[in-house]
Parts: C-alpha cells; structure tokens; sequence
C-alpha cells in the first residue's frame, strides 16, 4: 500500500457536492429537520428554513445526520457502546516539511511525556498532530492558542515556521445503534455507529454503508426487489460495524491502556519491537481500515466447488492490474457498475456461451459481463479485461470457464468452475432476497 495521506474534510464535502449537483440532486441549504414521524409506506419531515416552516413526505428517509444524529434522539432510538475516558487534541498545521508519508506515533515521548502523540501528512502542506491529553483537561483551555503552540514547539524541536489552521478536541466512541433500519427510516455513517478515528474506518465505513444501500434501494424503488432485500442492509453493515467496533477498540485499549495489566503489556511490546520483529507486529497504532468479509450474508451463494484463497463468497474484491483496449488499468475501476459477471477464457467464446451472456444482459436486474484473458481478444458486444502479468488469476484462483458473480458494491456473490445458466439466475434470484430466509 502507498503511504497513508489523510484527505481533510472540507476536500471531501467539496467534491462530493459538486458531483451531487452534477447528477441533479436537489441540495438545499439552511434547511433544518425538527421532526419526523415514520409510517408504513412513507416517512413526514418537518423542516425548518429561513422562510419558514413545512413538511415534506419522503418515500424513503436516509438519515446521515452525523454521530450526534437528531433524527435518531428525536425518533428515542437507541445508540450503545462504550465511551472512552480519554480525549485528544487535534491541531492541523500549516508547514512545509520532508517527513515521510506515513503514520508516525510516539507513545510516551520526551516532548509529551505519558502520553501518546500521532503525527500524518495531509494534502496542501497540511499536517495533523493528535496530543492525548488524559480524562481532566479542559476542553476549551487546551484549545487555546497560548496551550498548543508551545506543545507544537517542543514536538517540533526547531525553529522552522507553522501556522495553526485548525484546533479541536475529541473524545472516543466506539458504538451502534442496535438496528440500522425502521422501517422506511434507515441510518448510514456516524448516525449509524461511531468508532475512535484510528484506522480511518469512520469515514471509510460510512461510504461502504452508502456503497450497500444504494443498490438495494435503488432495486426496491424500481420494483426489481421487495422491501425484505433491505433487512439484508442493515445485517451485512451491522456486522461489518462490530468489527469496526472491535478493531477500533483495541487500537485505543493499545494507544490509551487504561489499567496496569494494559499499560505493562503495551510497555513490554514497545520495548521489544525495538529488538525483535516478531514484536513490531504486535504495536497497535490503528489497523487501517479495510472493508469487512460479508460471508454471514444471506444473498451469498455458498461454494460448490474447491477455489483456493480468500476471494470467498461475500469477499471485498482484490485489485489487480489489466489492460483494457491496450491501456494499463485496474480490475476494480472496471466493476461497480451493477450486477457484472467476469468469465475466464483462454480463446474467445463460442456461439452458445455468448448467447447465455446476451441473456443476462437482458433480464430485469441486468448482468453485465466481463470477458478476462491472459491475451487480447475481439468479442463484439463484451468488454475484455487481458490479465498479462496473471495477478487476476492467482488472486481469484482461476482457469479456463471460472465464473464470478458480483455485488454492485464490489463484493463477490457467488463462483464456480465453468459457466452455467441456471445456476447464475438462480444465484441472481438469492442476490435479490428472492431465496432463503434472513438470518
């Protein structure tokens, strides 16, 4: 993996508007939500602007409101977890430095002593330091600039000049809510779970909640799944938050020990991985974030057959490099876009195997396909991936007819050794909540 450069906020949102308005997504600004009240085929908003108040019915309700979430506190519904005793100080600060791209954390340094400090670069010759601070300093009084900048001073340890963009202090959380989705009211990112900033899975779990969502809502507005297929959001995310949850708990437990028996553990693996190797895979700074294995899914189909490695039913895909048209890309740029399967040939394919893929193409949830070789083929119609340095077929351990389906979200649903019709709509039916039961 590259090094790790975190993407500041405000970067983010940015983009993320203007891509919004380039789709015709109607965003309203000074637009407050001071109630709501569900139904059973709808949800009533009553919103609060400049010009004063109405309600609006929404279809569906997508409540991304934050950790603090007001939707979620007015509806009285539960969000539990643990809070930890501890909070830190963020300072984003203005300066040009030759550090390395990559995390760095000091655990009890002579600039910051019995304390833990973590320092990563940002975009724009922006660098964010996290000073922990301990359970009774004052929020506001750390916050102040006479406070900061001396810490800065001493961490720094020269004279070379900084400015302060931003200061602000956190507390962590890691928690849920018990269930992501009532009824026509369903919660994504913070509103949904919280976890401590270590590992950058908040916000990177909040786009997997999106990635999740949408193709199941998408497939009931259109009338292509029933409602039942959104059960399977909330049970595939709130598994998916619980490791975030444990992950992200046992980074802080490391991090900020808050008994002798942790902090002696902690103390012994950071003398040790000054010696021994085997020890520095044990220093717990965050494990970054990565998306979760939904093997627990219902809409998986279980193996029939022997694959060897991990890319299991439920499985986030692996990237690879391929061509396509003769250019240099990546597998992962290729998928996404819907229900995609991806063939593996050796030559092009005959009469008979096109026409099953010309078939789904056409069916109601449509599958599109992706042809992938170790050379370049012309197979009108189809799109070929060439695999030429063979990392697509190591990593999904293929041969000649290995057929993946997949998840609108990247996900693999379901594999077999040679292409079969039946089995494919029969997968597709149970990708759609059309077979089996939750669980």
């Amino acid at each position: 993996r590259p090094g790790m450069i975190n993407l500041q906020q405000y970067h983010v949102e940015e983009m993320l508007i203007a891509r919004a308005l380039e789709l015709g997504a109607d965003i309203r600004w000074q637009h407050k939500v001071t109630a709501v009240t569900p139904h059973d085929a709808h949800a009533t908003l009553t919103v609060e602007t400049p010009d004063g108040t109405f309600d609006i019915e929404a279809d569906w309700l997508v409540v991304a409101d934050g950790a603090r979430s007001p939707v979620r506190r007015h509806l009285c519904l539960d969000i539990e977890g643990r809070v930890f005793q501890d909070r830190f100080l963020i300072a984003d600060v203005i300066m040009k430095a030759d550090y390395p791209a990559e995390r760095w954390f000091w655990f009890d340094p002579p600039f910051h002593p019995n304390q833990s400090v973590l320092l990563h670069k940002q975009s724009n010759n922006v660098w964010r330091i996290d000073f922990q601070l301990g359970w009774d300093a004052d929020p506001e009084e750390e916050k102040k600039p006479e406070k900061v900048i001396p810490r800065l001073k001493a961490m720094l340890g020269d004279e070379r000049p900084f400015e302060l963009e931003w200061v602000s202090i956190y507390t962590f959380q890691c928690r849920r809510m018990t269930d992501f989705r009532h009824g026509r009211v369903l919660f994504v990112g913070d509103a949904a779970h919280q976890v401590s900033p270590f590992g950058a899975r908040g916000a990177n779990s909040g786009f997997q909640d999106a990635d999740d969502l949408m193709w199941k809502l998408g497939l009931v507005i259109k009338g292509q799944a029933s409602e039942k297929l959104l059960d399977t959001y909330a049970h595939d995310r709130q598994f998916a938050a619980d490791e975030n949850i444990m992950n992200s708990t046992r980074s802080t437990d490391f991090i900020t020990p808050k008994s002798r028996t942790s902090k002696t553990f902690r103390n012994q693996v950071l003398a040790l991985a000054k010696h021994h190797p085997f020890a520095r895979k044990l220093v717990n700074s965050g494990r970054l974030s990565v998306p979760s294995f939904l093997t627990g899914s219902v809409l998986n189909t279980p193996d029939a057959e022997v694959f060897e490695g991990h890319m299991v039913p439920g499985a986030p895909m692996d990237d690879a490099p391929v061509q396509v048209d003769g250019q240099d890309a990546w597998l992962l740029d290729q998928v996404g876009k819907g229900f995609q399967l991806m063939l593996f040939v050796e030559a092009a394919p005959d009469a008979r195997t096109l026409a099953t893929l010309q078939t789904l193409k056409e069916n109601a949830v449509p599958v599109n396909s992706l042809i992938v070789s170790r050379q370049a083929l012309q197979v009108p119609g189809f799109q070929v991936l060439v695999d030429a340095q063979g990392w697509v077929a190591k990593r999904y351990d293929t041969q000649p007819g290995t057929t993946y389906l997949l998840r609108p979200d990247q996900h693999v649903l379901a594999r077999w050794r040679s292409l079969d019709s039946a089995r494919l709509q029969a997968a597709m039916a149970r990708a759609l909540g059309q077979v089996g039961e939750h669980a």
